[in-house]
C-alpha cells in the first residue's frame, strides 16, 4: 500500500506538470500577471495555487525550502522551526518524497539529513515552477515593468545561482539611469551585473546568432519572467 502511495505521488507531479506544461514551461511569465485568475486579486495566491496542485501545505512548503536551496541539507526538526510545520506532517512528507527519489538522506551524529536528489528526472521542471511561483519574482517584475516597457526579463547570475556573465538581462525602452537607480537601491549590497538592449538591438544580434544571448537561453536554470519576443528567441535556441 505504502509504494502505491509513493507510485501514485511520483505520477501525480508527473501528470501536473505535462498538463501545466503549455503554461509554465512554454508561455512567458507575463501571461500570469494578465491572467486575473492567478493573481491576488481573486484570493488565489501562488501559494495557495501550489497548495490545491500540490494537496498539502506540508509539501509545498517542503518543495519551496529545497528547491529553493538545491545544495543545502536540513534536518526534520530544523525544518519545523523555518517552515512551522508539525513534525509528524513533516516527517511523512519527507519520507514520501524520499521514496519517489526527489530527496536523499543521510545521517550523522543520530540525526537524519535531507537534500535534493540532483538527479531527480523531474528536477528542472519542479525547480521552475517553484522559481517562477515566487511571489518575489512576481514582485520584482511588477517594480521593473514600472522603469519603462518590457519586451524581455531574465534572471541569471547570482539569481538564480549559475556561473553566467550576467545577474539580469532587459530588454526594451528602459533609461539606464532609472535602472541603475533601482537596482541600488533594491540591491545595495549586491553587484548585479546587467545587460540593457533596446529591442532593434536584441533583434539585429538574433539575426547574426550572437552567442551570448544564444547561450543565456539555452542555459535551463536562467528564469525568464518577461518575453514578448518569445518566437523569436525560440528560433535561436532551436537552431
Amino acid at each position: 500500500m505504502k509504494n502505491m502511495i509513493h507510485v501514485n505521488l511520483f505520477l501525480s507531479i508527473f501528470s501536473f506538470i505535462e498538463a501545466l506544461k503549455p503554461v509554465f514551461l512554454k508561455k512567458s511569465f507575463d501571461f500570469f500577471i494578465r491572467n486575473e485568475y492567478f493573481l491576488c486579486t481573486r484570493g488565489f495566491c501562488a501559494q495557495k495555487m501550489l497548495k490545491k496542485i500540490f494537496g498539502s501545505g506540508a509539501r509545498v512548503k517542503l518543495f519551496q525550502q529545497f528547491l529553493s536551496n538545491p545544495q543545502e541539507e536540513f534536518f526534520i526538526r530544523e525544518l519545523t522551526r523555518i517552515l512551522d510545520e508539525q513534525i509528524n506532517s513533516l516527517r511523512r512528507e519527507l519520507e514520501n518524497l524520499e521514496k519517489i527519489g526527489l530527496l536523499k538522506s543521510s545521517e550523522r551524529n543520530r540525526k537524519k539529513y535531507y537534500r535534493v536528489n540532483p538527479h531527480f528526472p523531474l528536477l528542472h521542471e519542479l525547480t521552475s515552477i517553484i522559481r517562477k511561483t515566487d511571489e518575489t519574482n512576481e514582485d520584482f517584475l511588477k517594480k521593473v515593468s514600472k522603469l519603462g516597457d518590457i519586451d524581455i526579463l531574465v534572471l541569471a547570475g547570482q539569481f538564480v545561482d549559475n556561473e553566467e556573465e550576467t545577474d539580469l538581462f532587459l530588454v526594451g525602452n528602459v533609461k539606464k539611469a532609472e535602472l541603475e537607480a533601482f537596482l541600488d537601491k533594491n540591491f545595495p549590497d549586491q553587484d548585479v551585473k546587467y545587460v540593457l538592449m533596446t529591442r532593434e538591438d536584441f533583434l539585429y544580434r538574433l539575426t547574426l546568432k550572437d552567442k551570448f544571448v544564444q547561450k543565456l537561453f539555452a542555459n535551463k536554470d536562467n528564469l525568464v519572467l518577461k518575453n514578448k519576443l518569445k518566437k523569436d528567441t525560440e528560433k535561436l535556441v532551436m537552431g
